[in-house]
C-alpha cells in the first residue's frame, strides 16, 4: 500500500459519503416542508438515521475478509488463497473510512443534543441519544452478523 493511493482511496469514499449525507439531509427537509405542522417533529431526526444506516454498513464491511497483502514482487496467486478474502486493504479504507466516515457524523448528533438540552427539548434529546447509541451498535452488530453469514 502506498500512502498517496491510500489517501486519494479515502478522500474519494469520503466526498462521496459527504455528498450521500447532504443529499438525505437535503431530501428530508424537502419532506418535512410539504407538511411542516404534520412533519416538523421529524426534524434532525435524519441524522440518527444515517448514523444508523453507516453503523450497520461499517459492521458488514469491518466482517468482511480481507486479501492478505503479498509482497510487491509476488503478482501470482496460488488457488488457495484466490478466495482467503473479498476486499482489498484499499477497498476497506475507500468505504469503512472514506465512505462511512463522511457519511456518519457524531459531530452533528453531538450539536443537536446539546441544541435540544439548551431548548429545553431534553427528552427529544435523550431519545436521539438512544436511537444514535443502541440502534447503531445494534446495527453495526446486524451489518457484522449478516456479512459474516453471507462471506464465510
Amino acid at each position: 500500500m502506498t500512502l498517496p493511493v491510500d489517501a486519494f482511496a479515502i478522500g474519494v469514499g469520503a466526498t462521496l459519503g459527504a455528498l450521500s449525507r447532504h443529499h438525505a439531509g437535503r431530501v428530508t427537509a424537502e419532506w418535512i416542508g410539504t407538511e411542516p405542522n404534520r412533519l416538523g417533529q421529524f426534524a434532525g431526526w435524519h441524522t440518527a438515521g444515517i448514523n444508523i444506516v453507516g453503523s450497520f454498513l461499517l459492521g458488514g464491511i469491518a466482517a468482511i475478509p480481507v486479501v492478505p497483502e503479498l509482497p510487491a514482487s509476488n503478482h501470482t496467486t496460488s488457488p488457495s488463497m484466490q478466495f482467503e478474502g473479498l476486499l482489498t486493504p484499499r477497498t476497506r479504507l475507500f468505504f469503512g473510512v472514506g465512505f462511512c466516515g463522511s457519511f456518519t457524523t457524531f459531530s452533528t448528533y453531538s450539536v443537536d443534543v446539546v441544541t435540544w438540552l439548551a431548548e429545553g427539548k431534553t427528552m427529544r434529546a435523550m431519545s436521539y441519544m438512544a436511537a444514535n447509541n443502541v440502534g447503531g451498535i445494534a446495527a453495526a452488530a446486524c451489518g457484522m452478523s449478516l456479512a459474516k453469514k453471507i462471506f464465510r
